[in-house]
């Protein structure tokens, strides 16, 4: 259920095909976001080299599902933001496992992305969450390929999602690792902010939790973006300040942010320098969270 935010795209195309595999149900609306990041992961090295990312299992993937995802490669800005989200997520990944070795990462709402064929250090174990029917599709399209990868069914939406993790003892005897990308702003807001306070209520001390946010201007605009509008989505949480992701607990720290207007050199820049005396938080970016 992940997407790489820009309203700075061609006009949309005919959609492709819903998202289906052998054995399953199509997916609609939020979960068909899945194959967005799926296309810009197997085929966006080519056209981003600098930020190319050589996801070998978004490639297989995207070949066993075979359907036609021309139409949202033709969407550079959102290829080139998934693209630079991915190199992010597995830059901190890489630096909080090289100080945690033997920690658990937990990807809430996988869709079908797969990190721990970077982030596996031989130790660490990995737990990949999302709703029934993508998790259904994930197994059809990716089999266990090691006793240290683990799923489970979530719905970020269930106020106590947290116990459907099922995580063991020995997970929560050291910090997490948690990421969860595309997802949230399609929430309502009062469930992002209790996504955040489950976090900051369960999660140990030292934990940390990657999410995109968007900006405020953005909530119900998803027609505009020209590859989500393709699958029935909406946009419904979004930001104002950056502190507003800390505000719903005491426990939670705004460690970094970073803004895709990073990938755009001055130009971009220079936008999100006239943006900022209405909103402090980018139109799409990144933030780290941490619990203490």
């Amino acid at each position: 259920m992940q997407h790489g935010l820009s309203f700075f795209s061609p006009p949309p195309a005919p959609s492709p095909p819903r998202v289906a595999a052998p054995a399953t149900e199509p997916l609609h609306a939020v979960p068909s976001t899945l194959l967005i990041p799926l296309a810009a992961r197997a085929r966006g090295d080519a056209l981003f080299p600098h930020l190319a990312c050589h996801d070998t299992e978004a490639q297989r993937q995207l070949a066993a599902l075979n359907t036609r995802v021309d139409s949202y490669l033709a969407d550079y800005p959102t290829v080139l933001n998934i693209l630079w989200r991915t190199r992010r997520v597995r830059a901190a990944g890489e630096d909080f496992f090289a100080r945690h070795p033997l920690a658990w990462g937990v990807n809430l709402g996988c869709g079908l992305s797969h990190y721990f064929q970077w982030l596996d250090q031989g130790r660490n174990t990995w737990l990949d969450a999302d709703l029934p029917e993508v998790m259904a599709l994930r197994r059809t399209l990716a089999p266990h390929s090691s006793p240290r990868l683990r799923q489970a069914m979530l719905d970020l939406r269930n106020p106590q999602w947290w116990q459907a993790l099922h995580l063991p003892r020995r997970a929560l005897a050291q910090p997490l690792f948690m990421l969860c990308e595309g997802v949230l702003m399609y929430l309502q807001p009062a469930q992002v902010r209790q996504v955040l306070r489950e976090f900051a209520t369960h999660a140990p001390a030292g934990s940390r939790l990657l999410i995109d946010t968007l900006s405020q201007c953005a909530v119900g605009q998803a027609g505009l973006h020209a590859s989500v509008c393709r699958t029935g989505a909406q946009f419904h949480w979004g930001i104002r300040h950056m502190r507003e992701l800390t505000d719903c607990h005491p426990r939670l720290r705004l460690l970094q942010t970073h803004s895709v207007a990073e990938c755009y050199g001055w130009a971009g820049l220079a936008m999100e320098a006239l943006w900022r005396p209405w909103f402090s938080a980018p139109l799409y970016g990144l933030a780290e969270l941490g619990v203490e």
